[in-house]
């Protein structure tokens, strides 16, 4: 009946040390998804600002003429 006890304690023992493992990796996995969450949102918003800068140089080259722009030679 000991041996029974004991084998139960230790299996028990076992299986907190796994959970402990699994929790520990949970978190850190949570916190790679969060941290690259928050990489992922930067880039987002640097993108649309690019964007912006894209649209914003392609309508001034559109209402400039280069006629108009003489070298400075001429």
């Amino acid at each position: 009946m000991q041996d029974l006890s004991e084998d139960v304690a230790a299996r028990l023992t076992e299986l907190e040390i796994k959970a402990s493992y699994a929790d520990d990796l949970l978190e850190q996995l949570n916190m790679t998804i969060y941290r690259q969450q928050q990489q992922i949102d930067s880039l987002v918003q640097q993108l649309a600002q690019l964007r912006e800068q894209s649209r914003s140089a392609a309508q001034d080259t559109a209402t400039r003429n280069l006629r108009d722009e003489l070298p400075p030679h001429y």
